[in-house]
């Protein structure tokens, strides 16, 4: 699995690099911001679940690079935003300083801006996806705005900050997590189906493994917080703690944490029964369970 995985990064890397301007282009400073935290090392899960599930749904993951890279594209502006001073106030990232430490915060909330804008453009470039029914694009470009936007990841965000110091409840702490995380994991599954024009029964056992999963991303990411060192995890260790986040340790203990993760592990797996080449993405779904606990 890791050799697959280092694969696959290596491949939407040299994609990437295809679609950013090169460094030094002007506006320059917004240019290198960009690419800063763009190639700053992140492990490439989301994409790499977009051609994945490209493949399980019968369709050629190449046909899918240009959704796999606007969906990390949207990932690393919301990583840029979530370390600003006025969100999370983050120092590091990846184990480097975050934008706004590197730059600037203006720059940082600009390249951000840019990043997320750039994606729907990739999806809407006639040159790309050529091969993608246009009711099936127009469908991506829906399905990413609402799980980027105040249905998912950005809605998800204003709770996460509603909820800082107050007493952790599992409805608001599920809905955190759902939405923040579990949107765009689910989203880059459904953009995989759709580049291959799955069915509708495809689609929704697709999106039912996604959303699964990307609730016990995020419950894992919980549990790394408090038992993860800041050189395995990038960014200070315990900074959710810290802030008075709402996690399920804090809720449930990491003993009651884990269990639930490996629950929804087992969820979203039980959605890929009777799916050909489903296995591809259960072992992912086993990768994020045993190798980041």
């Amino acid at each position: 699995m890791a050799g697959f995985l280092e694969e696959g990064k290596a491949q939407i890397d040299r994609a990437l690099e295809g679609f950013m301007p090169p460094a030094g282009s002007y506006p320059s400073r917004l240019v290198d911001a960009m690419r800063y935290s763009l190639f700053a090392g992140g492990k490439r899960i989301r994409p790499i679940l977009v051609l994945s599930s490209a493949k399980v749904a019968g369709g050629n993951p190449e046909d899918a690079m240009a959704a796999a890279c606007a969906v990390e594209l949207v990932h690393t502006y919301s990583l840029i935003h979530d370390d600003l001073p006025a969100m999370d106030d983050d120092d590091y990232r990846r184990g480097k300083p975050t934008c706004h430490r590197a730059f600037d915060e203006g720059t940082a909330i600009l390249a951000g801006d840019a990043l997320l804008t750039m994606a729907f453009e990739l999806l809407c470039d006639p040159e790309l996806l050529q091969s993608v029914r246009s009711v099936d694009r127009l469908r991506m470009v829906h399905e990413l705005g609402a799980a980027a936007g105040w249905k998912g990841m950005v809605g998800g965000q204003q709770v996460d900050l509603d909820s800082e110091g107050k007493p952790p409840s599992q409805p608001v702490l599920e809905y955190i997590h759902t939405h923040k995380t579990g949107a765009m994991i689910r989203c880059s599954i459904l953009m995989g189906a759709l580049a291959a024009g799955a069915g509708k029964a495809r689609m929704r056992n697709l999106g039912q493994f996604g959303e699964k999963l990307g609730l016990a991303f995020q419950v894992v990411d919980d549990i790394l917080d408090v038992t993860a060192s800041t050189d395995e995890m990038g960014k200070d260790q315990g900074s959710d703690a810290a802030s008075g986040k709402a996690t399920y340790p804090a809720l449930f203990g990491l003993e009651g944490a884990r269990e639930r993760a490996r629950d929804l592990i087992a969820e979203a797996k039980g959605h890929l029964e009777g799916i050909p080449e489903g296995g591809r993405l259960a072992d992912i779904a086993d990768f994020v369970l045993l190798r980041r606990l």
